[in-house]
């Protein structure tokens, strides 16, 4: 099957660049730089709602994400040394800087192997510092997904056994860059791998792609749904039928499970 680019179906895929070319894109740019202007646009307000939202022990400042985002398409030529600074920083919204940088940075028209292979490879060593559904769904599609389009998917279903839940996230997200090719394969095989997964967000994140799959694909869809929908978790099977017709979807739903 053909994996020239195409566009994505159904919707827009997942979060990474709106218009990652328009921003005039500043050359000789730090970690430094990218906090210092970031900093100053934070309001007691948003960290209120970040906190109320995302439970835990994460440092908010109350950036708004679509301010972040507009501030990364002038960042998008920082090195990665300087990513990595960001990655290891204590504030939120400076890590999804770096990884909204680095999904704009992947996407870019322009972008050269070696930048997406730099990129590839700092997101999967500092995964770590990649820690949550949010960071995760900035890079996973372009930064992952896409460089290994062309390339064997081996690293995919080692992150899908990985101890460390956003890993197994990045593994079925990255699927997205296959799904828009049209190459479902990965995407069904990979959520069969999660299916008994404890985490919640990796039960929503597969029912997602499986949905785009069926974009491309439904009645591959139902043949997998067919063979696993009474043993998968529930989450995962509602978001997969979402654009299922109303009595198709109660028919899966009503399956006993087992």
């Amino acid at each position: 099957m053909s994996r020239s680019r195409k566009s994505w179906p159904g919707r827009r895929p997942p979060t990474t660049n709106r218009s990652p070319e328009v921003a005039p894109v500043r050359e000789d740019v730090s970690a430094a730089q990218f906090v210092a202007a970031l900093l100053p646009m934070a309001t007691d307000e948003q960290r209120v709602k970040y906190q109320r939202f995302f439970p835990g022990d994460d440092t908010f400042v109350g950036v708004r994400m679509g301010a972040i985002f507009g501030l990364a398409k002038e960042f998008l030529a920082m090195p990665v040394d300087e990513l990595e600074v960001l990655l290891d920083h204590d504030v939120r919204e400076v890590r999804v800087g770096a990884c909204s940088i680095m999904g704009k940075a992947a996407a870019r028209k322009r972008v050269t192997e070696e930048r997406h292979e730099e990129l590839y490879d700092l997101y999967v060593r500092r995964h770590d510092r990649i820690d949550g559904w949010d960071l995760v769904d900035l890079g996973a599609y372009q930064v992952v997904g896409s460089w290994l389009v062309e390339r064997p998917r081996d690293p995919l279903y080692a992150l899908a056994r990985s101890d460390f839940w956003p890993e197994r996230r990045t593994a079925i997200v990255a699927t997205a860059a296959f799904i828009g090719r049209e190459d479902v394969a990965d995407t069904f095989a990979i959520s069969a791998l999660l299916l008994d997964d404890p985490e919640p967000l990796v039960h929503k994140g597969a029912g997602w792609m499986l949905r785009y799959a069926g974009d491309v694909d439904r009645d591959a869809l139902r043949g997998f749904l067919d063979t696993h929908a009474v043993t998968m978790p529930r989450v995962m099977l509602r978001t997969a039928l979402e654009k299922f017709d109303k009595p198709e979807r109660a028919a899966y739903l009503a399956r006993p499970a087992i």
